[in-house]
């Protein structure tokens, strides 16, 4: 039995669900979202909250009952307030600008790099910070990790792109002089 495929979807006040088969669709102040789920779990709306069943025992259909459960609670969540992921860049000359949905990223290379944020995905420059917000989580966090990859934190000083919530283990560099 799965823990987290028994707990029901609460839908919040302001979402509208819609269960057609296997696909779910979840409207709110945030946007839209739909998704497209397998036929080995039951999907059904009753009142205001949504209960995912597997069809039958097999491995793969208890497999995918907590997975579409938290999916669909990640959809709800999306469209009522929606998911940000905050990055912070460190390094002498490191500067990011938002230009429309493009993030222009000098990170210490000879060439900007100009990065086109997926559809849905909203960004906001503040000093060294950047932050990266939209109802899909899925895509937060693709953008976000694709932004970081372009220049990863290193452990000797420390310069790169990271998560706000991500400690970096430093390095000591090499000695100074002879033993």
């Amino acid at each position: 039995m799965s823990r987290v495929g028994k707990q029901p979807v609460v839908i919040v006040d302001k979402v509208d669900v819609t269960v057609n088969g296997a696909t779910v669709i979840v409207k709110g102040p945030k946007g839209q979202l739909d998704y497209t789920f397998t036929d080995k779990v039951k999907i059904e709306k009753k009142d205001k909250e949504v209960i995912i069943t597997p069809v039958d025992q097999s491995k793969e259909s208890r497999s995918l009952w907590g997975t579409t459960r938290t999916v669909i609670n990640n959809m709800v969540v999306g469209v009522s307030t929606g998911f940000v992921k905050g990055l912070e860049f460190n390094g002498v000359g490191y500067k990011a600008v938002v230009k429309g949905d493009t993030i222009v990223l000098n990170l210490g290379y000879s060439h900007p790099i100009n990065y086109k944020l997926p559809e849905g995905v909203g960004a906001k420059v503040n000093k060294n910070t950047i932050e990266i917000s939209g109802a899909n989580k899925e895509l937060v966090g693709f953008a976000a990790a694709k932004i970081r990859s372009f220049r990863p934190p290193e452990p000797y000083k420390g310069k790169g792109v990271k998560y706000t919530d991500e400690h970096i283990i430093r390095k000591a560099g090499k000695s100074g002089g002879k033993k």
